[in-house]
């Protein structure tokens, strides 16, 4: 499966069971998406990239087995864990269940071994679940493939122009939030993609963009788009699959595209509530 930027950018990534100084402060500036005051199911829905192997077109640099970048990642689950969530979904397929608590359950038994099992997976949730004494985690992906790259195999003559500049400098608009910048830590990273401009970033690098692409008669690209639109829309289908309790506490992992879709879906629901990611990414 293609797409432009991890999650990242996911192309430019989910399943369910977690600069400078100028940007630094507009981040730390950001607004929650509504407040906790509600008595829908509380959600932490938590933008990563992919810590290990990915597929993803693009990806940000990270090596799982460095000892430095596994203790990061185990401070991140710390933070995250100041949310006390009662189920975490991440993002691995649905059928791969039992294979995904399998591994958890291992982690458990020894957790001062690092787990790199599906990169953040291991090395984030499965920690998170460790501290608030989860039993089994929840993989709500579904896998579908699409063609990100249609672009390039037919001749584009709906505006060639917008897409050529987006590609060429997909960070023009947000070079506050460029992920891809040297020097920056994981928590510098992970503050920058959990970003709300950010997140509306890669809904377009990895979907909207694509409506700009297609022949005279045809909608090539937003047809291939629409099948990223579908794929984040069961994942949202395998999230309400869940026997959910009101006074549960959702940690989602993912990738940032479904992370940026999922923030949608949930701020439109009328079961659950977002949090504010940087109440506890601090």
């Amino acid at each position: 499966m293609n797409r432009i930027l991890i999650i990242v950018l996911m192309g430019l990534a989910m399943s369910c069971g977690t600069q400078s100084k100028e940007p630094e402060q507009e981040i730390q500036k950001a607004d929650p998406i509504i407040s906790e005051s509600s008595d829908k199911i509380k959600v932490l829905n938590f933008a990563t990239f992919h810590m290990g192997s990915t597929s993803d077109e693009t990806s940000v640099e990270f090596d799982e087995e460095d000892k430095k970048n596994q203790q990061d990642a185990k401070e991140i689950a710390k933070m995250i864990s100041r949310f006390q969530p009662s189920v975490i979904c991440v993002e691995v397929p649905l059928n791969e269940n039992d294979e995904l608590n399998t591994k958890y359950n291992a982690y458990l038994k020894s957790p001062e071994k690092a787990s790199t099992y599906y990169g953040e997976v291991g090395l984030v949730a499965f920690e998170v679940g460790r501290v608030n004494n989860i039993q089994n985690l929840h993989g709500i992906d579904h896998r579908m493939s699409y063609n990100y790259n249609i672009n390039e195999e037919l001749k584009n003559v709906l505006d060639s122009v917008t897409f050529g500049n987006f590609k060429s400098n997909p960070f023009a608009s947000i070079p506050e939030l460029n992920v891809f910048e040297e020097g920056l830590s994981l928590m510098e990273k992970l503050e920058r993609m959990n970003h709300p401009n950010f997140l509306d970033f890669l809904i377009t690098a990895n979907a909207d963009i694509l409506t700009y692409v297609g022949t005279e008669n045809g909608f090539e690209g937003a047809d291939e788009a629409a099948k990223y639109y579908q794929r984040n829309l069961r994942i949202y289908s395998n999230l309400n699959r869940l026997p959910l309790k009101k006074t549960d506490r959702v940690f989602i992992l993912s990738g940032g595209s479904h992370t940026a879709f999922l923030n949608g879906f949930l701020k439109r629901s009328l079961k659950y509530e977002v949090v504010n990611t940087f109440d506890y990414l601090k």
